[in-house]
């Protein structure tokens, strides 16, 4: 669908970037961009819309070894805790936790999990340490259930998180300043994180605990954002939660909230398509969308309407059932019951279970 003319679209001036950017949806139309009826569609839009999404994300950084190391171990009575911290790129190191189940037999693998944090505290919440938060402390109580996970924290939190001088916080958004940052250098922040995520992924692989070919990631708000690409971008993720983030552009910017930031920015994302079509590259792989009822940050409609898109090419190649929209009576949070289901489903501990499924 074309841009209509300007005469159309442009009946009083323009003064505001948001105006600006809330006309430009408008003339555009309806953003999602795969709407073929056949797999072979699919197929086809998937090979073109994913290269299209490496060339906008830009250059990456050089790979390094890990050079990993365990900081600190500790006993939590039925798993271990570990920090560790590994490099990422020649300069950037990344610091973990990872939560190993107690009761490994001598050589057993078990699947496992990369739990994404959002904004807040960082990987802390994932394991239960600080305060609270919407996290749920996902990755201890996937441990619980016998998985490995890891919960690293992402450019510009808990540990990685930027001087007050160099932000001038709460004056600027931290965030967007390390995006600007990076642009010098020819980086957009996005792509880093992802680098990060994939290099934490090479790490987590090279644990002697897990199955290599059994690794989910899950996350919830931009820790939704980074599941998202990751699981889209990285063929070694087999299953995928993302939890209180699939919407759409259009609602970030007409209800006004800029619902996005410097960690989080797609760059040239609405030339091609919409969030839901980068979650769409994750298909045929199983993924739940989380949908809280009360998220005032991604609400439930327009939720629900970018989840019906992803689920619609999931029935479109034939794999309804790898696709659960999870509407669950909560707010900006984890639904971690349905989480915990679903990856006993798709990536179940017990080996001869995973075999046959």
């Amino acid at each position: 669908m074309g841009e209509r003319t300007e005469v159309e679209v442009r009946r009083t001036r323009i003064f505001r970037t948001e105006d600006s950017a809330v006309a430009r949806l408008k003339a555009r139309g309806p953003a999602t961009s795969f709407r073929g009826k056949t797999r072979q569609d699919w197929q086809q839009w998937r090979r073109s819309f994913r290269r299209a999404i490496l060339e906008e994300l830009g250059q990456m950084p050089k790979p390094v070894p890990l050079r990993p190391e365990i900081l600190e171990r500790s006993d939590e009575g039925d798993y271990i805790r570990e920090k560790v911290v590994f490099d990422s790129e020649a300069f950037m190191s990344v610091p973990a936790w990872v939560l190993i189940p107690k009761g490994l037999r001598r050589g057993e693998k078990r699947p496992a999990i990369l739990c994404a944090h959002g904004h807040g505290q960082g990987k802390d919440g994932a394991v239960g340490l600080g305060q609270p938060d919407y996290q749920k402390a996902n990755a201890r109580l996937l441990t619980q259930r016998g998985y490995v996970t890891i919960a690293p924290d992402w450019r510009g939190f808990g540990e990685r998180i930027e001087r007050d001088e160099w932000v001038r916080r709460p004056s600027r958004d931290g965030c967007n300043v390390a995006y600007l940052a990076m642009g010098y250098f020819g980086f957009h922040l996005l792509a880093l994180q992802v680098w990060d995520g994939v290099r934490t992924l090479d790490y987590l692989s090279s644990r002697p605990e897990v199955d290599p070919q059994r690794i989910g990631c899950m996350g919830c708000s931009f820790g939704g954002t980074m599941t998202t690409y990751l699981s889209a971008l990285d063929r070694r993720i087999k299953a995928a939660i993302i939890c209180c983030y699939i919407s759409t552009l259009d609602d970030a910017f007409t209800r006004g909230l800029g619902n996005f930031c410097g960690a989080q920015y797609m760059p040239g994302l609405l030339k091609h398509g919409d969030i839901s079509d980068v979650a769409t590259l994750i298909a045929p792989k199983p993924l739940q969308i989380q949908v809280g009822e009360r998220d005032q940050c991604f609400v439930k409609d327009d939720a629900l309407r970018a989840a019906r898109r992803i689920k619609r090419a999931y029935t479109v190649i034939g794999e309804s059932r790898k696709c659960d929209i999870d509407l669950f009576p909560g707010e900006h949070e984890i639904d971690e019951r349905r989480a915990i289901e679903w990856f006993e489903r798709w990536l179940p501990v017990n080996a001869d279970k995973a075999r046959q499924s």
